[in-house]
């Protein structure tokens, strides 16, 4: 099993923590150094290997066990199977891509829709609003972004209320499963912090 880039001593730390302080947002776009496109090609959390019915019913049994108050799906595949294992997501983040190709959208069960707009590489303040927008609705959200979702992760573990379980997939492996805890925020944030901004040009 890969070693977790961001995983903490145990998937939950609940006992350990009484509230855990939410990051701020950005003021400007960020851009993903090329040093740390490497670093994040390891798992944030816990690798789940398998076949997509395997993948998810060791989630589900996760799921289980944890009792997550809110479950966070980042992908359109991850979102889609999930869909097809009946298991509820409050917020899929989607782009309509897999491995960077365009694909015909996927059918996920949400009651509402939010759009956002983020490039490739990088985390726009656009990103950071619509997806706190998200994690304030009652009903199943949509997120699709025009652009890229695969950073979206590390902005859904450091806003996402203690103890969500944010899931993700891994090329050719299976899905990740993280859960948020100071820990794994803390670790999320330092990344972000080394992440740069966008200078904009002068007109």
């Amino acid at each position: 099993m890969t070693k977790p880039f961001f995983a903490s001593s145990s998937l939950s730390e609940r006992g350990g923590y009484k509230k855990i302080k939410k990051s701020k947002i950005p003021i400007q776009t960020l851009i993903l150094p090329s040093e740390l496109r490497l670093k994040l090609k390891n798992p944030l959390g816990q690798l789940i290997t398998g076949s997509p019915k395997e993948t998810m019913t060791k989630l589900k049994q996760l799921i289980k066990e944890e009792k997550p108050p809110k479950i966070i799906a980042v992908g359109d595949v991850v979102s889609k199977n999930m869909t097809e294992h009946h298991i509820t997501a409050n917020t899929m983040i989607l782009d309509n891509r897999v491995l960077r190709k365009t694909i015909k959208p996927i059918k996920v069960k949400t009651e509402r829709t939010l759009h956002v707009k983020n490039p490739p590489g990088t985390l726009t303040r656009e990103t950071w609003t619509t997806i706190q927008e998200a994690l304030k609705q009652n009903q199943p959200t949509r997120v699709l972004v025009d652009g890229e979702e695969d950073l979206l992760t590390l902005v859904a573990v450091s806003l996402a209320p203690e103890n969500t379980l944010v899931v993700y997939g891994q090329p050719n492996q299976g899905v990740v499963a993280v859960m948020v805890t100071m820990e794994t925020r803390r670790k999320v944030q330092s990344v972000i912090d080394a992440m740069q901004p966008v200078v904009e040009k002068s007109k």
